[in-house]
């Protein structure tokens, strides 16, 4: 039950910009999602715009009052303290909108996909070139975030996608980044 909120700003300086701060943030919580073993806190970002393509400087996480309390009295921000500015955790506005934020992936890469295809079957250079043309990259709209893969080590982009908007919520369980593609979050 999303019922409450707590919004954690980032506070950029002349050395770490805001979407700097915002992804080693969100590679927190991620972390945090994972160690406590939380699928009822999804996150949202209220400053997102496609044009221009941006997160904002606002991660709000919605959970019951309860989720949010224990989650918070946990060290997770250790080493952004400094950057971050915490509201406390306040009760979602009474009548507020409700949306999907889920995680889009895309086939960006031309070059990655072939070389993984000569690896996967065996295929030559041109004969990957031919199964896998260079119409197949896409070049998303969506805001996202930088990340590192904690498995692997490579870095990442996150493409962040909103649903439509909804009067009801639709209940059910986040992912460990705090995403869902059919869960809702409030969205005011």
């Amino acid at each position: 039950m999303t019922s409450h909120h707590v919004d954690i700003q980032v506070v950029p300086d002349p050395e770490t910009t805001a979407p700097q701060l915002l992804g080693a943030l969100y590679d927190r919580l991620h972390l945090a999602l994972v160690q406590q073993r939380i699928e009822d806190i999804g996150a949202s970002f209220p400053g997102y715009s496609t044009v221009p393509r941006t997160l904002g400087t606002v991660l709000r996480l919605h959970g019951s009052e309860a989720t949010l309390r224990r989650f918070l009295q946990e060290d997770w921000l250790k080493g952004l303290r400094d950057h971050v500015r915490l509201t406390g955790i306040n009760p979602v506005p009474e009548g507020a909108p409700q949306r999907t934020v889920h995680r889009r992936q895309f086939k960006t890469n031309a070059e990655r996909l072939r070389r993984r295809r000569m690896r996967r079957k065996g295929e030559t250079e041109q004969q990957a070139q031919q199964a896998i043309p260079q119409t197949v990259e896409r070049r998303p709209n969506l805001p996202y975030l930088h990340l590192r893969s904690r498995s692997t080590g490579q870095p990442f982009c996150l493409f962040v996608a909103l649903g439509p908007l909804a009067d009801t919520p639709t209940p059910g369980t986040f992912n460990s980044h705090g995403l869902s593609s059919t869960s809702t979050v409030p969205w005011f």
